[in-house]
């Protein structure tokens, strides 16, 4: 079959999908759940303690990283198959004076920010990665799980990881400590946090607390929630000069674990974002093809019809190149 052929028969079935002058539609951009949960972890807040890390893996039982030697390595440096949030540390010059840029540093944590629009999530075939329709938390079934590592490679902040050691391996990746939360509990990272950097709560109450805390004047006391947004606990602190941004709000359609900062956040190698999810992007044939398998039925159908077509032309043309000769001895 000849390559114009091939597209035209692809053009003309695709067509079939445009009779109404509409194709069909891909997807529903996702939107933030009704009690959608999350986290504000305010890096300003943040002493470095890593009190956090260390009730994670406690919550949810994760084994202690090994270093060289076999021995064991109570300071991870980055997520792992054993390691689901850390703090990591930005530091420039002398790195003397927290939350600058010159000669300062600063803190920043790192875990799966529970995407409102999960690129993991659509991207696995077989719906292991699902996002509760309620909370919003991205969870993950190791039932379901075929090992094809779709979602790191999807992941747009490579949180997910595989267990590269284990012989029968899993996804791993935060939960939000969903089974603690299922009992009335929180997030581990936040009930043992002594400052509040990291604050659970409703997503819609945190956001409403990112704006409070952009309108404080920098060095004036205020109150600072701890552990929860409705815990009724809190510090006072002195209001830090916020960069006009938070992390998570807009990105990508939107996080429900989002970051405040007085140091810009690409200092962190946190990367820049539209406000479009990627999953919002792709939508179209692309998602179709994917999941729905519409347009390669219909494409299909169009290139079976364009093969016959063309085998039957070319019947009839040696029939007719048969008859000629035929006529030819003939005469």
């Amino acid at each position: 079959m000849k390559r114009r052929d091939f597209i035209k028969g692809a053009a003309g079935s695709l067509a079939l999908l445009t009779l109404d002058g509409q194709v069909v539609d891909a997807r529903t951009v996702e939107a933030l759940p009704p009690n959608a949960l999350g986290i504000l972890y305010d890096s300003t807040l943040c002493v470095g303690c890593n009190a956090c890390m260390s009730a994670c893996k406690d919550a949810n039982s994760m084994q202690a990283e090994l270093g060289q030697g076999n021995t064991i390595w109570d300071k991870p440096q980055d997520l792992s198959s054993k390691t689901l949030n850390i703090i990591k540390k930005f530091s420039s010059g002398k790195g003397v004076n927290k939350d600058v840029v010159e000669d300062g540093y600063a803190f920043i944590k790192r875990q799966c920010l529970h995407c409102v629009d999960p690129s993991c999530v659509t991207a696995c075939p077989v719906s292991a990665l699902t996002k509760d329709k309620e909370s919003g938390i991205v969870s993950y079934n190791k039932d379901a799980c075929i090992g094809c590592r779709y979602c790191q490679v999807a992941c747009p902040y490579n949180i997910p990881k595989f267990e590269w050691d284990d012989p029968y391996p899993e996804i791993v990746k935060c939960q939000l400590c969903s089974h603690l939360i299922a009992k009335g509990g929180i997030s581990a990272c936040c009930s043992v946090c002594p400052t509040g950097a990291s604050l659970f709560g409703p997503v819609e109450k945190l956001i409403e607390e990112t704006r409070r805390r952009l309108q404080m004047k920098p060095g004036k006391q205020y109150d600072f929630p701890v552990s929860s947004i409705d815990s009724g606990k809190s510090h006072v602190f002195k209001a830090p000069k916020y960069v006009r941004h938070v992390y998570g709000r807009e990105e990508l359609g939107g996080t429900q674990v989002m970051y405040m900062s007085a140091v810009p956040f690409e200092k962190f190698g946190l990367p820049t974002f539209p406000k479009e999810s990627f999953v919002s992007m792709a939508s179209g044939i692309q998602y179709a093809i994917y999941k729905g398998m519409v347009y390669p039925l219909v494409v299909l159908a169009g290139l079976v019809f364009m093969v016959k077509k063309n085998k039957n032309a070319e019947e009839q043309g040696k029939t007719e190149k048969k008859d000629t000769v035929k006529g030819d001895t003939h005469e």
